[in-house]
């Protein structure tokens, strides 16, 4: 069964496309907002997005061009009018089709069966590195044969370090995406203390890091290679 998540304010339109793909095979959840979706994608993964551009809580265009740093799940914008610019902007961002309201359910029902035939989504990769091997699905991580337990957060952290390999990625960038539950204050010391314990963790010797690198006065890199 493919998970569908509908980020759509609109409860009218919202439920109509939750009706209108009911009688498929599909399992679908519902967000009104930015903030509840993200709650959705810490809990489950989605085969496919459906994502409005307004939302009252910000833009869907900036919540997806920070969606697509981490996940290659398939998106379906909604959006209220047909200006090029915004197709393309979308388009760039990584959105893999784009629809104008007002639109044919029927239609959109197409479009959603074409972008799961041709969906390549790979969240729950297996990524190896050297002697690591990391299983984001399912949530098991080893150093060679030897298991490595692994907090929620750290598990986060990981993976978007794994997944953006070879790009140094900024503390307070880190922070905005490791701490997503709506908190406005989070001390930045919190990600000092969580890349040590990962590092404790991972590394042969955490005091020289051969994965997580500090760049001195932006944040960290991962410069293992995916496997």
């Amino acid at each position: 069964m493919k998970n569908i998540l509908i980020i759509e304010d609109d409860r009218t339109l919202s439920n109509g496309i939750l009706l209108t793909l009911k009688s498929e095979d599909y399992h679908i959840q519902q967000s009104f907002d930015l903030s509840s979706a993200r709650q959705a994608l810490l809990k489950e993964r989605f085969e496919l997005l459906i994502l409005d551009i307004n939302l009252p809580d910000g833009s869907g265009l900036n919540f997806l061009k920070d969606f697509r740093q981490m996940y290659e799940t398939k998106v379906i914008l909604l959006t209220a009018n047909d200006m090029e610019t915004d197709i393309v902007l979308g388009l760039e961002m990584g959105a893999d089709d784009y629809i104008t309201k007002p639109f044919s359910l029927a239609v959109l029902r197409a479009r959603v069966k074409s972008q799961l035939r041709r969906s390549s989504h790979r969240m729950g990769e297996v990524v190896t590195v050297d002697s690591f091997r990391f299983d984001f699905e399912k949530m098991e991580y080893y150093k060679g044969s030897t298991p490595i337990e692994l907090s929620k957060t750290e598990q986060k952290l990981l993976h978007i370090l794994v997944r953006n390999s070879g790009k140094t990625l900024s503390r307070s960038d880190l922070v905005d995406r490791i701490w997503t539950d709506g908190a406005e204050y989070v001390d930045e010391n919190a990600l000092s203390v969580t890349v040590k314990r990962l590092r404790d963790k991972l590394e042969d010797d955490s005091s020289k890091p051969q994965y997580i690198k500090t760049v001195y006065g932006i944040g960290y890199v991962w410069e293992g290679n995916k496997g």
